[in-house]
């Protein structure tokens, strides 16, 4: 009978410290808000807030307009058919250095492992921006997996070997 009482109370502070942990972790999470467009920062963080929200559109509207821009469609498709994974990374932004029509935000990179128990690494990268005639901050480049090693690239066209009678 003593032991069954110790052992209800061995639960009971558990329960209570699972209770606490949740308590804490959902009273401090914060929910993610988009920032005013007027700063590459800004541009940056909305980019990768609308990626993580599955906003494509408004993702996809941060992108300069220039040759070989990938569709709308082929940018979407990217992200939900995981070619660009960005469910194991996150994005810590730094300083930016401005000039004239351009921008260059410095980003820290968090990839987390694959497997359970893998550790974490991260990188530093940077994001371009430039400026277009009405002032507007577009996104020119980012680090992989936010941005696509093939996009504002030309396609190559194989060169005919010479012909050989």
């Amino acid at each position: 009978m003593k032991q069954d009482r110790f052992l209800i109370v061995i639960l009971a502070t558990i329960a209570l410290l699972v209770i606490a942990a949740l308590a804490l972790f959902f009273s401090r999470q914060r929910a993610q808000v988009y920032l005013p467009d007027d700063t590459p920062a800004g541009v940056v963080h909305n980019f990768i807030l609308a990626l993580h929200k599955g906003d494509y559109e408004r993702a996809y509207s941060y992108l300069k307009e220039a040759a070989y821009k990938p569709s709308s469609d082929r940018f979407r498709r990217a992200y939900i058919m995981r070619e660009l994974d960005i469910s194991n990374a996150a994005v810590q932004i730094g300083e930016t250095d401005r000039t004239d029509h351009e921008a260059v935000v410095r980003l820290v990179v968090i990839h987390s492992g694959f497997r359970p128990f893998e550790d974490t690494w991260q990188e530093t990268l940077n994001a371009m921006l430039v400026q277009d005639e009405s002032g507007v901050w577009k996104i020119s480049s980012l680090p992989y997996p936010y941005w696509g090693w093939d996009w504002y690239t030309p396609p190559v066209t194989p060169i005919p070997a010479p012909y050989k009678p």
